[in-house]
């Protein structure tokens, strides 16, 4: 059943659509058992992306950034999350973004994938706070 249970998750997460502009990466796909640490580490690597990039405080627009997240298995990344230079170490983040990436193509070996691509939305300051959106939102 330990066996069964990854592969068919996985089977069932390369058939999903992905959300064309997507700003919340999808849970880490099951890897087959020989893989099953890398899936552990790239969710651990994940978190601490989240709780690094969740201080994005901003006083305005060009404090925010939007860093790619993970692999898609036919390229490009899963997700985009909006980060704030004026309170987040951005070499830090893109470290463990890289981190991240690698360990996503990593557990993608051999994966089918949708080929959709992913677009950046880019990152606004609204509210004093950093969120998804491009100059089309800061327009607004």
């Amino acid at each position: 059943m330990k066996i069964l249970f990854p592969a068919l998750l996985a089977a069932v997460l390369c058939c999903a659509c992905a959300a064309p502009h997507a700003t919340v990466p999808p849970p880490a796909a099951a890897a087959p058992p020989s893989g099953a640490d890398d899936t552990r580490d790239a969710a651990a690597t994940l978190a601490r992306i989240r709780t690094l990039a969740a201080h994005n405080r901003c006083s305005s627009s060009s404090q925010c950034h939007s860093l790619p997240l993970g692999a898609k298995a036919c390229g490009g990344p899963e997700a985009y999350l909006p980060w704030s230079s004026a309170s987040t170490d951005g070499a830090r983040l893109q470290a463990l973004a890289q981190r991240y990436q690698a360990q996503r193509v990593k557990e993608n070996a051999g994966l089918a994938s949708d080929c959709s691509m992913v677009d950046d939305p880019g990152a606004v300051c609204r509210a004093g706070r950093c969120q998804a959106g491009g100059a089309s939102a800061a327009a607004q």
